[in-house]
């Protein structure tokens, strides 16, 4: 008789099964996954490209920002003590910066919008350095704008009130709160810090995609290479095929949450470190929180799958062919991110898209990430997400319990589908 009509585990008489509670027969299913897995070669290498990955996205801007060449400001050439003030302090603070005169303000506007130097300087109200730029003013210039201006409002409050102590701590009072007043030629945001939140969306929704193709990959072919290697059948004379389910998601889903967390977490601190990366604290912990919670629901809805289609065939080879259709969503789900979120958050399509759970685990951490998905939207991504991956489970585990214990060719959803 072909392999192929061996009856599955479900049909198979129980006697001599072991009896072991479910909670234990999952732990100890789950504490083998992680074992064997997080001494595999494979994983490890990805763990440490990932991580690389991570640290190097906010670091090399960082280098390449502080080997670039000198800042190029245009003062006009009635504000020589401003050209002064700048050089002096540039010096001090360790910049490089070159300056330049210019007759008036039209002509430093005009030098600004054809690149010609990259920031306009003009003395502002109270002491306050006008800047006008071509699309953004830089960390390190803002910084050196915003000394500038303390040293000027002290010296107009020193001059108009004298130098009496009352008088010189009102002065340093108004020269704490001097800011940087920036006009922009080219408005492409409202918010400074768009970039920043461009970024984090992008490498939330890439963490997000890899994971769950890696992941998923990961959990069919263990499936698989157990169902050749026959060890299945060993397992299931001790536990019920649930709990063998179960255990393998739940152990790989584990190394998976943690192969998100590493980089996550490695990227936010050398961003926050290196000064890449200047939104708050409590935004950026927040990013990475809901990524990694998406992670987990993504996870409990592809994983069921990858496991229940990969018990259908018994080569390795045979496994990419057969999750693709289930994977489709998410590749489609990561272009769609990649190409409208930056662009566009506040898509409809994205904002549909993001609530329907094939899409919602890489789309919503992005929007999230964006500041554009309102708390309703979140939990009601979750709570259709988390509907769907019970539903889905029931599924899985029926075609996983009618498929594992049969070789040779290829089991068809229909027949693996049936109720035992």
């Amino acid at each position: 008789m072909s392999g192929s009509n061996q009856r599955p585990a479900a049909e198979r008489p129980s006697a001599g099964r072991l009896t072991v509670g479910s909670r234990e027969a999952v732990g100890l299913v789950a504490t083998r996954e992680i074992q064997v897995r997080i001494r595999s070669k494979a994983f490890l290498v990805t763990l440490f490209i990932t991580a690389l990955a991570a640290i190097a996205l906010p670091l090399i801007p960082h280098l390449i920002d502080s080997k670039s060449g000198p800042v190029r400001i245009a003062v006009p050439v009635s504000d020589s003590s401003l050209s002064a003030a700048l050089q002096g302090t540039a010096t001090e603070l360790g910049q490089k910066i070159t300056i330049s005169t210019v007759p008036d303000h039209g002509t430093g506007v005009s030098q600004v919008g054809s690149g010609k130097v990259d920031v306009l300087a003009e003395p502002g109200a109270d002491g306050q350095v006008q800047a006008t730029v071509n699309k953004s003013l830089g960390d390190s210039t803002r910084q050196l704008f915003q000394v500038v201006g303390q040293q000027q409002a002290l010296g107009q409050q020193f001059t108009q009130l004298g130098a009496t102590p009352a008088q010189a701590e009102h002065a340093l009072a108004a020269a704490s709160g001097a800011q940087v007043q920036v006009t922009t030629l080219k408005v492409k945001n409202t918010d400074p810090q768009q970039g920043q939140h461009i970024s984090i969306a992008i490498a939330a929704g890439l963490l997000m995609y890899m994971s769950l193709m890696l992941v998923g990959q990961i959990v069919a072919q263990g499936v698989v290479e157990e169902k050749s290697s026959r060890v299945v059948e060993l397992l299931l004379a001790t536990i019920r095929p649930w709990q063998l389910l179960f255990g393998k998601v739940l152990g790989t889903g584990l190394l998976g949450l943690l192969q998100m967390a590493v980089p996550a977490l490695l990227g936010v601190g050398v961003g926050i470190a290196t000064g890449a990366l200047n939104i708050s604290l409590s935004d950026s912990v927040g990013a990475v929180a809901w990524a990694l919670l998406w992670y987990v629901v993504g996870f409990a809805i592809y994983a069921m799958v990858f496991a229940a289609l990969g018990a259908t065939v018994s080569r390795q080879e045979d496994v990419q062919g057969l999750t693709f259709p289930a994977i489709a969503p998410l590749i489609a789900a990561w272009v769609i991110g990649i190409s409208v979120v930056p662009s566009n958050p506040g898509s409809s399509l994205v904002t549909w898209l993001s609530l329907l759970p094939p899409f919602a685990p890489v789309l919503m951490p992005m929007r999230i990430a964006m500041g554009v998905a309102p708390v309703w939207q979140i939990l009601l991504a979750l709570v259709l997400a988390l509907a769907f991956a019970f539903l889905l489970l029931r599924f899985a585990a029926r075609i996983y319990r009618n498929s594992v214990l049969r070789s040779g060719s290829r089991v068809p959803l229909r027949e693996a589908l049936k109720a035992a």
